[in-house]
């Protein structure tokens, strides 16, 4: 065995270590809002639920490592008492991990991951429309466990509404694990699908990706293009240029010869099928050209 006491480490390698040990680990889809009324949604993975009566939820922000900041959830939460949780299954999780970029104040990321805000019935954070269950919660007491960068602040969660998706329900109006299709968080850059354990996603660009609200319309729109798939297009820093697009579809000419005359849709699938080997600049040079 290789033994640490945690003094002995760096903050990150420590929760490094935590992390990838404890894991998988549910996701909480944290909605909130600041005194003004400006929408965050952000993902947290130190999360879980600890009570049915009353009905509890605890997730954790912890202060950032590198420069001991904080994040707007917790800012909003300590202002406003109020928080939506979303939960995530796999339909969305590339958007997820999209709205885990670092945007700055006042940037929405419902519109950068392209999800869809829903008005909560109790609460004035909104609800993320393409989760399956949300959770309208009122907060009840924040416990800062730090002063340092990495430590939590658990966030006490009472849930006054829920909301569940019918097609996650059986007949009995209970919920369908495999209908629900839950995804979870583990270390590093992977994660856990409930039906097929795990894989992986890049983490967000540091320098930050474009976002859904920044890519054309067409594509946005796009009748063939999964929230995931759009999730992962979000997630570069820039467009491919023409010239680079040019040399691309000159390149790949011998095997889609009719990639010049392809409809949207014919090229919405055929950079769909790059996607799914995680080819995303090869995808944006197709939807592209």
């Amino acid at each position: 065995m290789t033994s640490y006491e945690p003094q002995e480490l760096p903050t990150a390698k420590l929760q490094a270590y935590l992390q990838s040990a404890v894991a998988p680990r549910p996701i909480a889809f944290a909605s909130t809002v600041d005194e003004n009324g400006n929408p965050n949604l952000s993902p947290f993975s130190f999360f879980n639920v600890f009570s049915s009566n009353p009905p509890i939820l605890v997730f954790s922000p912890a202060r950032r490592v590198r420069d001991n900041t904080t994040k707007h959830t917790l800012e909003n939460a300590e202002a406003t008492r109020e928080v939506v949780i979303n939960v995530v299954n796999y339909d969305l999780v590339h958007q997820m991990s999209l709205s885990s970029t670092e945007y700055p104040d006042g940037v929405n990321e419902f519109d950068k991951a392209g999800l869809t805000m829903v008005p909560s019935d109790l609460v004035k954070p909104y609800r993320v429309a393409e989760s399956p269950v949300q959770f309208e919660c009122k907060v009840n007491d924040i416990i800062k466990l730090g002063t340092e960068g990495g430590a939590g602040n658990l966030i006490i969660c009472e849930v006054i509404k829920l909301h569940l998706d019918g097609d996650v329900l059986d007949d009995h109006g209970m919920i369908v694990q495999e209908k629900l299709d839950l995804v979870s968080r583990a270390g590093g850059i992977y994660y856990s699908r409930a039906k097929s354990g795990f894989f992986e996603i890049p983490k967000p660009l540091t320098t930050l990706g474009i976002g859904v609200d920044s890519m054309p319309e067409a594509i946005r729109n796009s009748m063939v293009l999964t929230g995931n798939d759009l999730g992962m297009l979000g997630n570069v820093e820039t467009l491919p240029s023409q010239d680079e697009v040019k040399t691309f579809v000159s390149q790949l000419s011998e095997k889609h010869p009719n990639l010049k005359t392809a409809t949207n849709r014919e090229k919405h699938k055929l950079a769909q099928n790059y996607l799914s080997y995680g080819d995303v600049e090869s995808a944006w040079k197709i939807l592209l050209s």
